[in-house]
């Protein structure tokens, strides 16, 4: 079923796409939410001549998108979690996640936007963040375990002096 897309949808399209989707999809969800029509000819012409006259905006638009990707330019997070012994987290890392860390930063995204695979482990990802459809930003992302420097050295400290201890009455 062919349909045009009055607004964007996260993982199918962005607004004025014609998409192919399955009927049932089509006719039970996109049409009745009013996110979509069917594309007829009719409305492909229709949707043709918004386009010519909605050109100017749609560039306003993008170079917005574009003003907002490169205020991320630069921009690495790093996310401390709960983990365990094997370091898997306590948990995921989601997109959720991402948006509030950027949010601590004074870069408000909204969270649909973030294109990120949830995360279970320790380590670097990158976080895609899609402004427009033809403008997206990276944001490095690295996920490390919440106070690991904190336990570390106390934990390294106490093992080295009972093996000085047993090594000194051996000695005499």
């Amino acid at each position: 079923m062919e349909l045009i897309l009055k607004e964007d949808v996260i993982g199918l399209g962005f607004k004025n796409d014609i998409v192919n989707v399955k009927s049932g999809y089509g006719r039970n969800y996109l049409i009745p939410q009013g996110k979509a029509v069917i594309a007829s000819p009719s409305a492909k012409k229709i949707l043709a001549e918004n386009l010519k006259q909605q050109a100017h905006k749609l560039a306003a638009l993008k170079a917005a998108a574009e003003e907002k990707a490169a205020a991320l330019n630069g921009v690495a997070l790093t996310i401390a979690a709960k983990v365990s012994a094997t370091g898997q987290l306590y948990g995921s890392v989601t997109n959720m996640t991402v948006a509030e860390e950027l949010a601590k930063l004074g870069k408000e995204v909204d969270r649909k936007i973030i294109v990120l695979k949830d995360i279970k482990k320790v380590g670097d990802y990158v976080a895609v963040v899609r402004f427009h459809k033809e403008v997206s930003a990276e944001i490095p992302v690295k996920v490390v375990a919440e106070g690991a420097e904190l336990e570390a050295a106390p934990a390294e400290a106490p093992v080295e002096a009972p093996a000085a201890q047993e090594e000194a009455p051996a000695a005499e």
